[in-house]
């Protein structure tokens, strides 16, 4: 498959992209470096080429992060990518304080409260349905953040430990965050919908110190239990020497009786020991040095750990929230996400720039399908994040969010955890919302905790994929049907043929490393053993050779490839949602057995409430595929499925299931919210004779 010079519709554009903080940055560049910047092309080229630590520079003056020390080189351009190469040596700085303070524009050594002042608000908590809306101001944030901080000391926290949460996205999992890194710690989150297997599989390898988790949780109207959760956890920990016990954060007014939970203390019992002190100290490290652990999804094995760098992760941050989104003090965030994605950050990180923040627990669906975009528009919220998912559901419900609530005050909307469709692109601006929304289709994940594609400010908007790159990080494509292996080199394909996303210079957001003894070992097969010395990230993409687009077309692993044509699950999923509203939900994956020849296409289709699956349906999805796309992409089999595995932060899996259905049996992890769903897909292993033996049963009836 490869684009030809056909471009896609135009949506948006900036009214005025010489206002925006990434043209005024290039301005900046060519008075100071004649760098001769005129697009956002040239900015790209210059930010990754031969001069790119030119651009990192620029970039350290610009954002004034609060620090101390100074750096020689911003890092070695000779040294190898996979050595995961020292950036900005010499810096010293913590992740909390450069959350709750800014540098003085006057003084850089001197930290101010220039634009965090006390009496502004800084976070607001809402509870599913708007059900419970909190505010807490900068001053506020700052005390109970002093307060946790001086109680972790006395409980032993120290620069290093591991703290970890099993809660919501709520201001006392946000406090935890701070008062941890303030310490010099490591932070971990997980979801309170995840599985006791799933929160065992990542703590027990980081080895925290405190747990934090909520009594109860809410979600689609219900209160959750977590109590025996909780006791399960903590039983779970024993013979981890350094785990000290359980801090029961109380979700809401009655807080829930622990008595079950061993070494369970409450977490107002649990602050006594601050003494009243409420100051702020904090533990500047090294730029490198680690402050927070994310992890793989794990939906085939022990989830990867993945440690980040406290200086890499603000770099990074500020880069894309200055230059690529224009964020400041006058923006308000709302990032639809649960603790346990890498989505959490982006709602944290919206203070970095003194944004204020509204952190969302529940479901975006209670009461009603309008109760989430109604809180939008009553928030006056400018950047709101969400996925796919949740505007394919206002699409398909007929819900129009401009004309449910004033979005005025909305400037952008970022949209991230799997593709977006070209019908919900349009869907986006021709129905849905204000013309003048920057519609931002994100990619990146976990491991690098920033954007591999996302938008910027200085080219058009057209239907389809990302934008563009982000800048600083060198996107490439490479020829996918090399098989690769230790020192094998890869193959840079051309813009309009699909292939690889790799990175092929060093970032400074790389991870640190992998926790555990056999982290560096992991590390190197999970980015580095498929191409010598290029970061291999996994997935399927393909770049316009016009509007430089970036398409990622599904995971390089569930990439299928009948008769060698090669294509995106993405590809598939887009005509299912264009074209038949009667299906709620698919899955694609590609079959290859030991006794096969070939790979074969198969598509699961999940009917929405009161709709049946038929031949009829069967027939029309194969013609509609085979129009929209080629007679090469038509599945070879469509079946009905009752339900889509998926991990916990609704983003559907397909390798699990292409195991299975290619002969393999395999143990589910825990990060699955549905596991027992697999268990459907394996009679389909031997496709033969399950079509032969429904064929004989409809001839009998």
């Amino acid at each position: 498959m490869e684009i030809t010079s056909h471009i896609p519709r135009k949506l948006w554009q900036h009214p005025h992209p010489e206002q925006t903080t990434m043209y005024k940055f290039m301005q900046k560049a060519n008075r100071r470096r004649g760098a001769g910047l005129k697009t956002f092309e040239d900015l790209y080229n210059w930010s990754v080429g031969e001069r790119r630590t030119e651009f990192w520079e620029e970039l350290w003056d610009e954002i004034g992060l609060v620090c101390e020390g100074s750096y020689k080189e911003v890092v070695d351009t000779k040294a190898r990518m996979d050595s995961i190469p020292h950036w900005f040596r010499g810096i010293r700085l913590n992740f909390a304080e450069n959350i709750l303070y800014t540098r003085s524009a006057n003084s850089p050594s001197e930290i101010s409260t220039h634009h965090k002042e006390d009496s502004k608000i800084a976070l607001t908590e809402v509870r599913e349905g708007a059900s419970s809306i909190k505010n807490l101001t900068w001053g506020e944030l700052r005390s109970r953040v002093g307060a946790l901080m001086h109680a972790m000391r006395k409980h032993g926290v120290k620069k290093g430990d591991r703290v970890a949460v099993v809660a919501s996205n709520s201001l006392d999992t946000f406090v935890v965050f701070m008062a941890t890194t303030a310490l010099g710690g490591l932070f971990s989150s997980s979801s309170t919908d995840m599985g006791t297997k799933g929160v065992l599989d990542r703590l027990l390898q980081i080895r925290p110190r405190w747990v934090f988790v909520d009594d109860f949780a809410l979600y689609n109207g219900k209160h959750i239990d977590l109590r025996q959760k909780m006791r399960e956890i903590v039983e779970g920990m024993k013979g981890i020497s350094e785990f000290q016990g359980a801090v029961v954060q109380p979700r809401f007014d009655e807080p829930a009786d622990v008595g079950i939970v061993p070494r369970a203390v409450m977490l107002k019992t649990f602050l006594e020991a601050a003494g009243g002190k409420t100051s702020l100290e904090f533990e500047r490290v090294e730029f490198r040095d680690p402050f927070l652990v994310v992890y793989s999804s794990g939906t085939t094995g022990r989830p990867k750990c993945i440690v980040h760098s406290t200086g890499g992760v603000l770099i990074s941050a500020m880069k894309e929230g200055k230059l690529h989104r224009d964020l400041g003090p006058d923006c308000v965030q709302l990032q639809y996400t649960t603790t346990g994605w890498i989505m959490y950050m982006s709602s944290i990180l919206a203070l970095l720039y003194g944004a204020r923040s509204v952190l969302y627990d529940g479901s975006p669906f209670q009461p009603d399908l309008t109760t989430f975009i109604r809180l939008v528009g009553e928030q006056r919220v400018t950047n709101l994040g969400t996925s796919p998912k949740y505007l394919h559901e206002l699409q398909i419900n007929n819900i129009i969010p401009k004309q449910v609530t004033d979005l005025s005050a909305l400037r952008a909307v970022t949209s991230t955890g799997m593709v977006l469709s070209d019908a919900l692109f349009e869907w986006f601006y021709d129905t849905g919302f204000p013309p003048s929304v920057h519609l931002a289709n994100i990619s990146g994940g976990t491991d690098l905790a920033a954007c591999f594609g996302m938008e910027n400010p200085l080219t058009p908007l057209y239907v389809g994929g990302c934008q563009g790159p982000s800048l600083g990080t060198k996107v490439e494509v490479y020829d996918s049907t090399i098989e690769g292996g230790p020192g094998v080199k890869g193959k840079k394909v051309e813009d309009g043929v699909p292939g690889e996303l790799v990175a092929t210079a060093s970032f400074p957001n790389q991870p640190v490393f992998f926790w555990g003894e056999d982290g560096a070992r992991r590390y190197y097969e999970a980015y580095f053993a498929r191409f010598d010395n290029v970061w291999t990230h996994g997935d399927f993409i393909i770049i316009h050779p016009i509007t430089r687009q970036i398409t990622f077309l599904g995971r390089a692993d569930g990439v299928l490839n009948p008769s060698g044509v090669r294509f995106g699950s993405a590809e598939i999923y887009g005509v299912i949602e264009a074209h038949f509203p009667e299906v709620a939900d698919s899955i694609c994956v590609g079959q290859r057995r030991p006794q096969d020849a070939d790979e074969t296409v198969m598509l699961f289709l999940l009917m929405a409430p009161g709709q049946r699956f038929e031949e009829g349906l069967v027939q029309r999805v194969k013609e509609q595929i085979g129009r929209s796309l080629s007679k090469r992409h038509v599945p070879k089999w469509v079946f009905e499925t009752p339900e889509i595995p998926t991990t916990v932060n609704l983003k559907k899996v397909e390798l699990p299931v292409k195991q299975i259905v290619s002969g393999r049996i395999i143990k589910p992890s825990g990060t699955l919210l549905n596991p027992e769903s697999l268990k459907y897909y394996y009679q389909f292993a031997k496709v033969e004779e399950l079509v032969e033996g429904q064929k004989k049963i409809k001839s009998k009836l």
